[in-house]
């Protein structure tokens, strides 16, 4: 289980991005259950592509960082190798699709945030024993830690309502008047691109380490600074880049001229603002609103870990990771999503619902489970 499940998340990027600019693709998704289906098995297939490719390349550096580990790297060695950690991802792969169709929320999801809370317990014992804590910090620090779920559970949760009209409602043969139709909203999500805009920076801030491990370029000062996760060159370009990413990625996922067109169609206007072209342009300015200080806080949000150890407000960076980046969205996003699905699978059997006050059943799809929000 060397490889995990990243290849399956990375295949389902790589499809995700084609479902956006390869128009066969985009076929597929209008096909509905169907079209669903074999964009699917072509991510199945895509996971085998990357795992094939990656399970080598481990291979080859468990070779070289320790020595003896294999005393007969022979060809059937290499085979027999490759082939296992491949076999294991697609195991993992299957347990998590099987998660999906008979249990509660997305099985891949699930299985990515039980692997990131299986670290927290020693992370926080290792804080907690470190001889430079006391219980006064550790209490301050568990304070600040529960603060920081609170505004990622905002960040992921937080949306713009924006109020929508129905012309004219018929029933039977008497018209009612316009301005007197059913009210509606469409939810703009602050964060629309979920987790994706993180992801991506961190494949590029890779480049300048892998580029570190050249003998031509091991002693460049600027390339270092970039390789360092907790300096700050390294953590000034990653925010940056993520702001940057979720502008991009907000701008190719959420199209305000289809949702504008969808409401003609419908019958349904924004009160004040007429259909067509006047609508896409101010779902689009609401949009680009939302989306600056939602890219800012998430941009905050990835960075703070390495704040947190820098200043010193947590003694070890491996329970410094919880305070922020992809791991904390991925948890809070996860959560949010099975207990929403938990609610509506009560609510479905007529039992009373997590929260009277039904709150949990606005929640927003996990940014995992669609991998962009």
């Amino acid at each position: 289980f060397a490889l995990g499940i990243m290849p399956y998340i990375s295949a389902s990027i790589i499809v995700q991005l084609m479902s956006i600019a390869v128009p066969a693709v985009q076929k597929l998704q209008a096909e509905g259950e169907s079209g669903r289906k074999k964009i699917t098995q072509g991510t199945r297939f895509l996971t085998i592509a990357i795992s094939l490719v990656q399970a080598p390349g481990y291979l080859a550096s468990t070779v070289v960082s320790v020595p003896g580990a294999v005393v007969n790297p022979s060809t059937f060695w290499w085979f027999s190798a490759v082939m296992i950690i491949v076999s294991s991802t697609l195991v993992i792969m299957w347990l998590g699709e099987r998660i999906t169709d008979k249990g509660v929320g997305n099985g891949i999801s699930l299985l990515i945030m039980i692997g990131i809370i299986a670290t927290f317990p020693q992370a926080l014992i290792q804080e907690f024993v470190h001889p430079d804590s006391t219980i006064y910090f550790f209490l301050v620090e568990i304070a600040f830690f529960l603060i920081v779920i609170g505004a990622s559970v905002a960040l992921v949760q937080g949306i713009r309502k924006v109020p929508v009209q129905m012309a004219k409602l018929q029933q039977a043969d008497n018209m009612i008047p316009s301005g007197s139709g059913a009210r509606s909203f469409i939810p703009l999500k602050v964060n629309s691109s979920g987790v994706m805009p993180i992801i991506f920076a961190q494949a590029i801030m890779f480049v300048p380490l892998y580029m570190t491990q050249s003998e031509s370029l091991q002693g460049n000062a600027f390339l270092q600074s970039l390789s360092d996760f907790n300096g700050v060159g390294y953590n000034v370009l990653f925010f940056f880049m993520i702001v940057a990413f979720t502008y991009f990625y907000t701008a190719i996922t959420v199209n305000p001229n289809q949702m504008a067109d969808d409401l003609k169609r419908q019958n349904s206007f924004v009160p004040g603002i007429k259909p067509g072209r006047a609508t896409a342009e101010f779902l689009d300015d609401v949009l680009s609103k939302i989306t600056l200080p939602g890219a800012i806080f998430l941009g905050f949000i990835a960075i703070l870990p390495a704040i947190v150890f820098n200043l010193g407000l947590t003694h070890s960076q491996s329970f410094s990771i919880f305070f922020g980046g992809t791991s904390l969205l991925i948890m809070v996003g996860v959560i949010l999503d099975t207990l929403q699905q938990i609610e509506s699978y009560l609510l479905s059997r007529h039992y009373d619902g997590l929260m009277k006050s039904g709150k949990m059943r606005s929640r927003s799809q996990s940014p995992v489970g669609g991998l962009g929000g």
